[in-house]
């Protein structure tokens, strides 16, 4: 009897002990990537939502102007000339400070520039209509456009960095928003001027509350310096999913291996493994690498070999190579964010018969040649001259209405339609550029369009103002084509982080002469003729360039073969 109580007794302690030793419940790989998932998704759709709300605040600055340029030219005792320059100050300043926006993006990470960019419009418009006097309502408006500037170089990054598969989509959606507070600001800014008291002021100051909504959005991705918010998990380093997986319950992280050491120390997927492992083992013993933990094992992969009692662990990779077993990124994945630890550099392929050795060329993306590309200046030289016709038309439109004879909330109200073609259009024409293998045949379009435009404001500009209206807006559609055009002549973020730069800068350089030489001739001349005659010209070279950077070809393969 004493015998079956001590076997029960040890029984007993022995079920408490493994109790005990069992370690306690943790969530599973399938939980753990549902919760990632879900948050992956939660910061995507706010990415969409600060895209959205960015394109909305980049252009009311101008069109709200442009609405009112008569009441303030009064108001500030500007001339002709002076007007013209006003209207000029937009692309100077997209070309100055819009250069700046890549190595900006690079240094504090591009959702803390967009965000800046955004209070830097707010900041912009609430002082510039009580800055007093003609320097500071430039100063001001300088400080806007800035923002402005660093914007819209760099939306077209964040699009094919985050969204790499669908680039006209997401292009045709900030094109659309775009387009959108474009027209709206352009439609009631004279009606809220006169529900305020009449006083342009105040119908100014009032744009200023949008862009303050901007702002919050960007806050939560300013503080992602090294990796912006959207970017899936197939784009990170081995290592940095191996560390937001962790190791499976129950197994002690495997050692790294140190840097430097030989690549025979290194698992490959495509090196079978010798069996380490004997029978028996629990799989949760085993070291399982972060990407596959969360994901599962590849199909059609064999298991991972397993280790004998007392091997020594294997390996893991190096930082950033891939992990044993886990699938490699799809095509189209996004790369790493702007301000990431940038990858080490690719040394290039040796030419045949030459040499090769530690003295090889190496070859970086940050380095792209592209002034070689003559796709990149066709592209630049076309972003100019529609941009020329767009600040031309949100500047001095509704002026040429009003001077015909259209009252002022007619003329404004024009000029909105004029900008809402871009809501439809900006959303189709990008999808419809990004399935053609050339956009050639979309350029002579607009650019068309544009001709008949400019020409019935010749010959008619009251009797048939809503045609035309309607017209120019169809061809101020050319901007969202550019941008599409943008992020398909570039195969990487960093092509794509120059191209944007280097054409958007270019461009807005090239198109500052524009409105300032049609505010001279409307001044000289005392009529609009001499001024539509320049517009309409002008769509004749854009349509020349905008073919030539419509054809098939990457920036970087025309770099490369110079």
């Amino acid at each position: 009897m004493a015998t079956e109580d001590t076997s029960t007794t040890s029984t007993t302690s022995t079920t408490r002990t493994t109790s005990t030793a069992t370690p306690p419940p943790t969530r599973t790989p399938v939980a753990a990537s549902a919760t990632r998932t879900g948050t992956h998704a939660w910061r995507t759709r706010l990415l969409i939502a600060g895209i959205v709300l960015a394109a909305l605040n980049l252009r009311p600055a101008i069109t709200s102007l442009g609405a009112l340029l008569a009441e303030v030219r009064a108001g500030l005792g500007m001339s002709g000339t002076m007007a013209g320059l006003l209207t000029s100050v937009p692309p100077l300043c997209f070309a100055v400070f819009g250069v700046t926006a890549p190595r900006l993006a690079r240094r504090f990470g591009p959702g803390a520039v967009v965000c800046a960019g955004m209070a830097a419009i707010t900041a912009g418009l609430l002082i510039r209509p009580y800055a007093g006097g003609t320097a500071g309502f430039l100063a001001a408006s300088a400080l806007a456009l800035m923002g402005i500037a660093v914007s819209n170089v760099l939306m077209p990054v964040i699009v094919k960095r985050h969204f790499p598969d669908r680039v006209g989509s997401m292009t045709g959606l900030y094109s659309m928003a775009l387009a959108l507070g474009t027209s709206a600001a352009a439609a009631v800014t004279v009606p809220l001027t006169e529900a305020l008291g009449g006083g342009w002021r105040p119908g100014l100051a009032l744009w200023a509350g949008l862009a303050a909504a901007a702002v919050l959005p960007w806050l939560l991705f300013a503080r992602d310096h090294r990796q912006t918010p959207g970017t899936p998990a197939s784009a990170r380093s081995a290592s940095g999913a191996s560390a937001a997986a962790g190791p499976v319950s129950g197994a002690s992280a495997p050692a790294r291996s140190a840097p430097g050491a030989p690549a025979s120390a290194r698992e490959t997927p495509d090196t079978p493994a010798p069996a380490r492992q004997t029978p028996g083992t629990p799989a949760s013993a085993r070291p399982v690498s972060g990407a596959s933990a969360a994901a599962g094992p590849v199909s059609g992969a064999s298991a991972p070999a397993r280790s004998a009692p007392g091997a020594p662990a294997p390996a893991w990779p190096a930082p950033g190579a891939p992990a044993p077993g886990a699938a490699e990124p799809a095509l189209g994945a996004a790369e790493p964010a702007l301000g990431a630890a940038e990858p080490a550099p690719r040394a290039a392929e040796p030419a045949p018969g030459a040499p090769a050795g530690p003295h090889a060329r190496v070859e970086r993306p940050d380095v792209l040649r592209i002034t070689r590309s003559r796709t990149a200046w066709a592209l630049a030289v076309f972003f100019g001259l529609q941009a020329t016709a767009a600040y031309i038309t949100m500047g001095w439109m509704a002026q040429i209405f009003r001077d015909a004879g259209v009252s002022a909330g007619e003329a404004g109200v024009l000029l909105a339609v004029t900008m809402a073609m871009g809501v439809p259009l900006a959303y189709v024409i990008p999808r419809v550029a990004s399935r053609l293998p050339r956009q050639g045949p979309i350029v002579v379009v607009l650019g068309l369009c544009g001709l008949a435009g400019y020409t019935g404001l010749y010959l008619a500009p009251a009797a048939g103002a809503w045609a035309w209206a309607v017209l120019l807006g169809v061809a101020n559609c050319a901007f969202p084509l550019a941008l599409t055009m943008v992020g398909m002549r570039a195969r990487t973020g960093a092509g794509v982080a120059q191209l944007s730069a280097f054409a958007q800068s270019t461009g807005y350089l090239i198109s500052i002469p524009g409105p300032l030489l049609v505010g001279v001739l409307y001044q000289h001349s005392g009529g609009w003729g001499l001024p539509l005659a320049l517009m309409a010209a002008l769509m004749l070279p854009q349509m020349a360039v905008g073919v030539l950077a419509g054809r098939p070809g990457t920036v970087e393969d025309e770099a490369a073969a110079r």
